[in-house]
């Protein structure tokens, strides 16, 4: 039986085509899986409060976990190597501005340009040797010694990723360390099988940091976990003044957003943010 991993499958480029892009944008387990890691990326990050920042995500895909930095007020870049999700993301109208590349040539982007860097289930893809000339742990040294550059000091990275093999966590982090980086690895629900999570926290110089705690909690209460963090995260957002996702005043604040960067937006009406009838 052959491996079930996509990296073994085929070179991300290929993998990612139009098919799996639309799964990505289509299916609710896959979105609700995204959605979750991408706000626990975040929360790692320790953003400063009431301060919107600029974010670069690494392996954007299809734009899921740049809408949860749109939701929570910060600007972002995305960069991904499949033409085909950046498509995607296009198509579902991001926020967020894309970039096409292999990020083990490194960062196109300029010294101390992002206060912050996310990326979620991308670095294992690095590991691989996709063409006769790559080479893993060059590529790995070339990518980390250039987001340290992009990075303002004192700014975080974090990764969540799947290791295939302890050898791999150990390549991982000891480029990113050589490159300049300190950090290492949260867990969250170490003892579980299933609900396991593995990120790389990493920090770009600046003052001492601690390493931030991972989750603890059993398998069996996973779920309830969540569903305690994600009420309390809304009151959190409740009590901020963040308006309601999809409403009228979400839709008329995303399309005033839109005006400022200077994009076409149709006129605001009164059936602005209205739900249409279901058809019986």
């Amino acid at each position: 039986m052959g491996s079930k991993r996509p990296e073994h499958q085929a070179p991300p480029e290929v993998y990612y085509n139009e098919d799996e892009a639309r799964k990505y944008s289509q299916n609710t387990h896959i979105i609700d899986i995204q959605t979750r890691l991408s706000e626990r990326a975040i929360e790692l990050l320790n953003l400063p409060d009431e301060e919107p920042c600029m974010i670069l995500d690494i392996g954007c895909g299809s734009g899921l976990s740049g809408e949860v930095l749109t939701d929570l007020g910060h600007s972002w870049i995305g960069l991904d190597i499949s033409p085909a999700m950046l498509d995607v993301a296009q198509e579902r109208e991001v926020e967020g501005d894309l970039v096409n590349g292999d990020i083990g040539y490194g960062m196109p982007f300029r010294a101390g340009s992002f206060d912050g860097a996310i990326s979620i289930s991308a670095l294992q893809w690095l590991c691989n040797a996709d063409k006769n000339f790559h080479n893993p742990v060059k590529r790995l040294y070339k990518f980390f010694s250039t987001l340290y550059a992009c990075l303002n000091r004192g700014a975080r990275a974090v990764f969540q990723f799947y290791p295939e093999t302890s050898h791999q966590v150990d390549m991982i982090t000891q480029q990113a360390m050589k490159a300049g980086f300190t950090g290492g690895l949260v867990i969250d629900y170490p003892n579980s099988t299933k609900a396991k999570k593995m990120f790389l926290c990493l920090f770009s110089g600046g003052s001492v940091q601690q390493l931030p705690k991972g989750l603890t909690g059993e398998e069996g209460n996973e779920e309830q976990s969540h569903a305690r963090f994600d009420k309390a995260r809304q009151r959190y957002k409740d009590l901020k003044g963040k308006s309601l996702k999809k409403s009228r005043t979400w839709i008329l604040e995303k399309k005033e957003r839109w005006r400022n960067q200077g994009r076409d937006v149709r006129p605001n009406s009164r059936y602005t943010g209205r739900k249409r009838p279901q058809p019986f």
